[in-house]
């Protein structure tokens, strides 16, 4: 049997995928193991019980100043960030998204804006943002939503667009306005693309949550890790950015799930 013909079990999915993380685990413990033989003050490769021991008075031992365990006061603060600016990018996305594909008057005027906006680095955005509005939380905020709203809307859009054609006409032949069209018709096909849209979004949304925070902040996981950089902590930078990996797997595998129990006829599946 040919290997594009083979399918693969869940529990086999389950294992195989992990097996390139166990080899990047070893591979590490190895060169760990290695530079402190040779150096037991090496900082580069910390070994895991150098990882525990810095981790422990973040994650158990209350701040001095503040009275906050940092590492989740860290935690807490990004997610929340994180959560309104994907929040606030998702509902702009529907709504944009759905008006721009169903109309195309819409299209036409703000199809242009839309795309010079999607293609300018928000990075290069962050010194205007931290101006206009401060350097407080809503900055933030608004870098994660202007770097990841655009490209959601210019998907969402194209994929309402490209509705065949006979559902709209069929929807205007049993007296359909177009808000009825909009809502009854291509709003239930553009929710799993809108869930596959946010999954792909939450990469981007990090970096910039990482990058505001670097920048101008008191708290937050891309605060921690800038903060204890120039002290070559690493011992301190990898446990953080391990759980970043961890907290974004998470969001994608809840999405995931959802997008199979609330629309199971996109994946081919029914329940």
């Amino acid at each position: 049997m040919r290997w594009v013909n083979r399918q693969v079990r869940r529990s086999d999915r389950i294992l195989l995928g992990s097996l390139p993380i166990l080899l990047l685990v070893l591979l590490y413990l190895f060169m760990a193991a290695q530079r402190h033989a040779a150096n037991p003050a090496d900082k580069i490769f910390p070994l895991p019980s150098g990882m525990a021991q810095a981790m422990a008075a973040l994650l158990f031992q209350p701040d001095q100043l503040s009275g906050q365990l940092l590492f989740w006061a860290d935690t807490l603060a990004s997610l929340q960030r994180l959560g309104i600016g994907l929040g606030i990018a998702t509902l702009a996305a529907l709504a944009i998204g759905l008006v721009l594909g169903i109309l195309p008057p819409v299209r036409a005027t703000l199809g242009p804006l839309v795309t010079a906006i999607a293609v300018i680095p928000p990075i290069a955005l962050l010194p205007i943002l931290f101006i206009a509005l401060g350097l407080g939380e809503t900055a933030k905020i608004a870098l994660i939503v202007i770097g990841i709203a655009p490209v959601m809307v210019r998907d969402i859009a194209a994929h309402v667009g490209a509705l065949p054609r006979e559902q709209i006409v069929k929807a205007q032949t049993l007296g359909a306005s177009s808000w009825q069209i909009m809502i009854r018709v291509a709003l239930p096909q553009a929710m799993p693309r809108l869930l596959h849209a946010v999954r792909l979004s939450l990469g981007p949304a990090w970096v910039f949550l990482i990058s505001a925070e670097a920048i101008a902040s008191d708290v937050g996981l891309g605060y921690r890790i800038f903060l204890v950089r120039r002290y070559l902590a690493m011992d301190v930078i990898i446990p953080y950015v391990a759980w970043i990996a961890v907290l974004a797997i998470l969001l994608d595998v809840t999405l995931v799930f959802l997008s199979e129990r609330l629309f199971p006829w996109a994946h081919g599946t029914s329940h």
